[in-house]
């Protein structure tokens, strides 16, 4: 790999294609996103051996209440049983698991197990890994602006005194870090209101692969096209003068 300087520290990924990876095997959409989610425990520790420090999925966005209620139960329940048997077994990774979004909305046994399931890997100190459920990133900054009102109305903060740290300061604590490289799978070039804040300079990496069959030779290779980026965030290199 390159050196620390341009490799990924990081790494957003929207997990897309799970349904039409079922379709083309003429399998039910469900099935799909079953296969999606024994995915996630391999690309995660691929990365954390990789040296990537923050790992954040996009699992279930704020949007996704739209869809057939059958499959929304479906994801619900896989949720709740993937925390129990999958997400756990990576305290032996040294990873530590967050969920970003706003789970006040989600059942009570999803958010025991989410408690329990951040509790179990709160000591870890390896890659952090992000798992957005009922996530929106307009959502996530409606959240920071009102905290920020609150202690501007409190006498806490003065407006002036706002800046793109404080902003960045009210969002999700796990996932507020800037992102390096945002992958998103199955085809579609669109970032679907995901880390809108965090990733202002990220580099963009649309593959076709659909997420059940995004492998770790995959995540290489997203990775190798991110170090060969020339990254000037708005300045000029010394062979552009």
């Amino acid at each position: 790999m390159s050196d620390k300087k341009s490799f990924p520290q990081h790494v957003a990924i929207i997990l897309d294609g799970n349904g039409r990876w079922a379709r083309q095997r003429g399998r039910e959409r469900t099935f799909g996103h079953q296969e999606g989610a024994a995915n996630v425990k391999t690309i995660v520790r691929a990365a954390g051996h990789m040296g990537i420090k923050v790992l954040t999925l996009y699992a279930f966005s704020t949007e996704n209440w739209k869809r057939p209620s059958l499959e929304v139960r479906f994801l619900m329940k896989l949720f709740k049983n993937y925390l129990i048997s999958q997400l756990r077994e990576l305290v032996a990774d040294n990873v530590q698991v967050h969920i970003v979004g706003d789970v006040s909305v989600l059942s009570e046994g999803l958010r025991k197990e989410i408690a329990a399931c951040e509790k179990d890997t709160a000591a870890n100190d390896g890659m952090v890994l992000n798992v957005a459920i009922n996530y929106g990133g307009r959502m996530e900054l409606v959240h920071g602006m009102r905290e920020i009102a609150n202690e501007v109305k409190e006498g806490k903060l003065d407006p002036s005194a706002i800046t793109e740290e404080t902003i960045t300061s009210h969002l999700y604590p796990s996932d507020a870090e800037d992102v390096d490289l945002l992958i998103r799978t199955g085809g579609e070039s669109r970032i679907s209101n995901f880390l809108i804040w965090q990733i202002s300079y990220s580099e963009l990496y649309f593959t076709p692969v659909l997420w059940p069959d995004f492998t770790v030779e995959e995540l290489r290779k997203a990775v190798d096209w991110f170090t060969g980026r020339d990254r000037r965030f708005g300045g000029l290199t010394e062979k552009d003068h």
